[in-house]
């Protein structure tokens, strides 16, 4: 649909400095680079008005699906080239890349968009860390739909960050759930065996919920602690961990 040419002409004008020094600065208004903006920005805005006209959610993500590729040479240019500009291909994308489970890159363009003090666009009211925290913990309240390693990387990511205690709440108990599922499913004997055995995953699990019990009392982590707990309990009398209650 775009030409190897086109794309690499985005990537390569994405990747250029945009003036003066500081975090969020404005992309030019004169020059190849905003000329190049200006057409992705005119693209973009038909492609969100033709979402808006989409009732269903799972067909406003497949239609993203077949739209994101217009905008990604830009966005990998943008990363690679660390501008900070304030871009609203880039926060745009942001979103679209969690809405798709983009994980990999989804979790770039968050550091990128935290590192540079991004805004979102107008019309999301939540601040950029509050977003990325909650989207990627409501992935993570859905059984597999996101791996362990992103709900620790943005945790890692966001934990400077002012937001409600909901929200963090929330990307601790998803965390707790994922360790939960990853103590379920442990086999002793396996090469990829975690350090301390499956105790040790109990007790992070145990951890990462009491934080969201902590933060929110209404998280809805009780059950499944009072669960975690009468296991290790069992592992500990049938000698399979260390007693250390």
């Amino acid at each position: 649909m775009f030409s190897p040419a086109l794309r690499n002409r985005q990537r390569i004008l994405a990747q250029q400095p945009v003036g003066r020094t500081g975090t969020a600065r404005p992309m030019p208004t004169t020059g190849p680079v905003a000329s190049e903006y200006q057409l992705l920005l005119a693209a973009l805005g038909l492609d969100l008005n033709r979402l808006r006209q989409i009732e269903s959610i799972e067909r406003k993500v497949e239609a993203k699906r077949d739209m994101i590729g217009r905008y990604l040479p830009w966005v990998d240019g943008a990363l690679d080239g660390d501008t900070g500009a304030q871009d609203e291909i880039v926060v745009t994308m942001l979103i679209w890349l969690i809405d798709l489970a983009c994980w990999p890159t989804a979790l770039d363009v968050a550091r990128y968009v935290l590192k540079h003090d991004l805004r979102l666009p107008e019309r999301y009211a939540r601040r950029p860390a509050t977003l990325i925290a909650e989207e990627f913990a409501e992935a993570g309240l859905r059984p597999g739909a996101i791996d362990l390693e992103y709900l620790q990387a943005v945790q890692d990511l966001t934990a400077g960050e002012d937001m409600h205690d909901q929200v963090r709440a929330k990307l601790h108990k998803a965390i707790g759930l994922a360790l939960a599922a990853k103590a379920d499913a442990f086999e002793p004997d396996a090469e990829s065996g975690v350090a301390g055995g499956k105790v040790a995953l109990i007790d992070a699990a145990l951890s990462a919920l009491s934080r969201a019990l902590s933060l929110n009392r209404n998280a809805g982590v009780k059950k499944l602690t009072e669960r975690l707990e009468r296991d290790r309990k069992a592992l500990t009398a049938t000698g399979a961990a260390p007693a250390s209650d």
